[in-house]
């Protein structure tokens, strides 16, 4: 069992999805996972529509900026959750690798954000009931 797992998501601008997905990570299960989100074409800022739609949420991304992908940061994961990046996601054996198929949230308002919001939410719950599973007392 890992003492503290770390999960990295990636998408392409890491300015939607990705950022969404490690806000509710991070929200969600606290210190007990770490957290990082990159992309490998990073965008200039964070898409101000999942800003947003995070922030009906309670949750703040708004100070979240885009990072490059680099090997070290998938090295330095357990889990790795790619989010529409195809061919320019790495692989590395030993990790866990998993594709998340989202919609892309670039471009669109806040309407057509909550949806995926609500798809990521969804599947961060059960990444953090998977990876912090509750010990019998």
């Amino acid at each position: 069992m890992i003492d503290k797992p770390s999960v990295l998501f990636v998408c392409v601008h890491n300015a939607g999805r990705s950022q969404m997905a490690a806000g509710f990570l991070a929200h969600l299960a606290g210190d007990r996972i770490e957290v990082r989100s990159a992309g490998s074409a990073p965008a200039y800022r964070v898409n101000p529509a999942a800003v947003a739609a995070m922030a009906e949420l309670g949750i703040d991304i708004s100070t979240a900026s885009p990072k490059i992908l680099t090997v070290d940061a998938v090295q330095a994961s357990d889990v790795v959750i790619t989010m529409g990046c195809g061919d320019t996601c790495p692989v590395f054996p030993g990790k866990s690798n998993r594709d998340w198929v989202l919609d892309d949230p670039a471009g669109k308002g806040v309407d057509a954000v909550r949806p995926i919001r609500d798809q990521i939410r969804t599947r961060v719950e059960d990444l953090i009931t998977e990876l912090l599973p509750v010990e019998a007392s």
